[in-house]
Formats: structure tokens, sequence, C-alpha cells
């Protein structure tokens, strides 16, 4: 199965900490397993263009780049057999930011969600709306398309918070589309609902903003001092304890077998002490652990291997990257002089093409209509609950022209049988101008 068969999934990791368990169970480790599918294309970048949008720091971003580069592989991820690259050594990812910034309108960024919660915090303290909000920030969902559609991902594994900017993405996409005829693929969200949530030293979520976490691949004798500092409550051994609620047990079980969780739950119902049961749990973590912790700490101290694993990702991905931004470019206009006409063009050659537009209706639905190259209306769909269902039903109008306007006829407004014509002979000109762009 080559590359071309397979499903693209495309994720990014932010530059800006140290990994720790709880990013371990949540992302890297059912990440490595996924990127093993043979049926699947893997891209995972470092993202450390986003990074600047939320460090000034430049040590920083440049040790958690190392650290989270080194994490990545010691944990698994083999570089051979996916695309691992650093964001910034992808000098078209800035160039499609711009392309998509000019097809993006400043209201659908105004919806962001991360520039919605600075405009409201400043709202609330009585400042201006946009005071210390940077350009960088409202700019990020058009960073974060870029980095999408300049790899054609299929699926991007998002929580729930990021689905907005899946469908912002899918957004910029139909609007370029629109204009310059189907150059992006229109990327799908998935949302994992069983991320394992790890609870930190405190019982909270682990994370860095607690400042409750316990780094991935600290040395043992510090991950055995922070297991022991993990809160519980003051019941003396010999005393039943409770698995619901505790911290210790939920990050045991995050690690263990089902086999191993059950024996656990039995020591707790026993009354083992609560020094016993770290032990236990530091045991089981640096099983799992420290035949990793020796790679990792041999990738930090050799920066330059890490540098070299990355170059090699880059030219990996660029080799996707440069020519697909030259068919950009030139799809734009940004061409060679000598390259094609150079008369004046009327808007009847800019829209030469039937071309699909999305988009979203006050009720909340997602339709999609087909226009011809003058821009009146050949077919025109009805409301979809999802921006995904409309486009998978384009797709297959595309892949099955004419008679798939008899299969779908429940999603699309009534034709006649001459409009129906009319719309497949449509369906064929974009299909036969697709392949002599590919």
């Amino acid at each position: 199965m080559n590359s071309k068969t397979r499903t693209r999934v495309l994720t990014g990791i932010t530059t800006t900490g140290t990994p720790h368990l709880g990013n371990y169970v949540g992302a890297i480790r059912p990440t490595v397993q996924a990127s093993r599918d043979t049926s699947t294309d893997g891209f995972y970048f470092l993202a450390d263009y986003h990074a600047l949008i939320k460090c000034d720091e430049p040590a920083r971003i440049q040790r958690s780049t190392l650290e989270i580069a080194a994490s990545w592989i010691a944990s698994g991820l083999d570089p051979d057999k996916v695309t691992f690259y650093r964001q910034s050594d992808i000098p078209e990812i800035p160039e499609l930011t711009w392309l998509l910034t000019c097809v993006t309108g400043k209201g659908v960024l105004n919806r962001a969600h991360a520039y919605k919660a600075a405009v409201d915090k400043n709202n609330a303290a009585g400042h201006d709306p946009d005071s210390d909000v940077s350009a960088g920030l409202f700019m990020y969902p058009v960073l974060m398309g870029a980095d999408i559609l300049m790899f054609k991902a299929h699926k991007v594994p998002v929580g729930r918070d990021q689905i907005q900017h899946i469908e912002m993405a899918r957004d910029m996409a139909s609007s370029f589309n629109h204009l310059y005829g189907e150059h992006f693929v229109l990327p799908e969200a998935v949302v994992e609902e069983s991320v394992a949530l790890l609870p930190g030293l405190d019982g909270r979520k682990m994370s860095k903003s607690y400042d409750n976490t316990i780094p991935l691949f600290a040395p043992a004798a510090q991950m055995r001092k922070q297991i022991a500092a993990i809160v519980t409550d003051s019941k003396a051994p010999g005393e039943p304890k409770a698995t619901e609620g505790s911290a210790l047990f939920q990050i045991y079980q995050a690690f263990a077998s089902a086999e191993e969780t059950a024996a656990m739950a039995r020591a707790y119902a026993d009354g083992i002490g609560w020094g016993d049961a770290k032990q236990m749990l530091f045991e089981r973590i640096d099983r799992e652990i420290a035949p990793m912790r020796e790679h990792y700490q041999a990738l930090i101290d050799n920066p330059a291997q890490m540098d070299k694993i990355l170059l090699a990702g880059a030219d990996k991905a660029r080799q996707l990257a440069t020519p697909f931004i030259r068919e950009l470019r030139h799809a734009v206009g940004l061409r060679a002089l000598s390259s094609g006409s150079t008369a004046p063009v009327t808007k009847e050659a800019k829209t030469a093409l039937p071309s699909f537009k999305q988009y979203r209706e006050k009720d909340g639905q997602f339709y999609f209509k087909l226009v011809d190259a003058q821009g009146q209306l050949l077919l025109q769909s009805r409301g979809f609950a999802s921006p995904k269902e409309a486009g998978q039903t384009i797709a297959r109008l595309q892949a099955e022209g004419l008679a798939g306007l008899t299969d779908m006829a429940s999603l699309l407004e009534a034709l006649t049988p001459e409009k129906a014509q009319i719309v497949g002979l449509a369906l064929s000109e974009i299909a036969n101008s697709q392949k002599t762009i590919k």
C-alpha cells in the first residue's frame, strides 16, 4: 500500500514544556501505537512557530523542542516510517499561511475561542478588548490551517476544544478551492473520547499550569520521590481504602494490565499502606519507562543527532511541500511572466470551471451548492448537521458523477432530468480538471 492510498494523519506538539506522565498516557503512547498502523501515513511535527505565541523565552523553546523530540523518539516513534519534522524547518508553511490569510474573513477569526477568551477577559477587567492580544494569537488558526492543509491531511486527532480550528481549516480550504480550483483536501477532526486524563500530585489534572506534574523521563530517584508526594487520605495500614477518587490508583491503572489493576484494587480493600502502594506504583511505572529513559538521555546528550533526525524529516516533508507551494503560487498568479498569457483576465476566465461552495446558514445547518463558470446555480444541497457530512457528499458526487445524483437524491434539492444532465457534465468537467492538476 503506497502513501497515495493511505489515510494521512497529522499531529502537532507545541514546544513550550517538558513532557510529563500525563502527556505520555494521553498523547504520546497512543499516538506512537497509532503510527504503526500500515493503513495510515503519519505526519508528526514540533509546533515551534506556535510556541512563539505562548512563550517569549528562547532558551525554553529550544530546550522544550529537544525534550519533546527526544521523548517521542524514545517512546517508540520511528522517524523512518513516519514524517517527523520541526515546523520552522518548513519555509513553505509561513508562505501558505499568508495565502490562506488572503482568503480568510476577519469575522471568522473573531470567533476563534482563544481570541474570544482574551477579549472577554479584557472586557471583564474593564480594559481595551484587544489589550495584550498579539496578531500572532489572532492569526493562530490560520497558521494551524497551513500546518494541516500543506500536507493534505485527511484526519487530524484533536481534543474537543480544537474542533473549531479544524472547521476553520476546512473553511479556508473551501474558500481557496472556490477561487482558484480544487487544490486542498478538506480535513476531518478525529476526537478521541477515551483519552486518559491523568491526575497530578495534588489530585487535579496533571498539568504544568498546576505545577503538579511528574516529568516523563525524570531520573528514577526523582520519580520515586515525586510519587511519594502524591496526596492520599489519612487511613492507616490495615484500613480498607477506596479506589474511587484515588489519584494514586488512577495513575497505576493507566500503566497496569487489567490483572494488575484488579490485584491493586484487592490490595486497597485489604488495607495496603500508602507507602507500599506508592512503591508498587513506582515499580510499575519504572518497568515501562526505564528501558526508554536511557535512549531519551542519549538523545538529550547528543542534540546534533536529534537535529539530524529532524532535518531528515523536514527534507521528507519538503519533498511534498515545495512542489505544492509552487502549484499554489501558480494558481494565485505568483508565476513567471513568461509562463503564460499576460493579457487582461476577464471575470469569466477567472471562473473557468464549475465549483462547489460550502457554507453555513442561520439555522445552524451546513449546505453546499454547485455553480457554473458564470456563477449560476446548478445544484443545491439540503442541510447537513456537520461540515464533514457536507464535504463527504461533495466528495461522493465528484467521484461518482451523474450516477451519484440518483443515489443521493434525498440529500439534494430536486432536479429535472435536463438539469441533472447539465450537473453531470459539470461534475465531469471538475473531475477532468483535477486529473490535469495531478
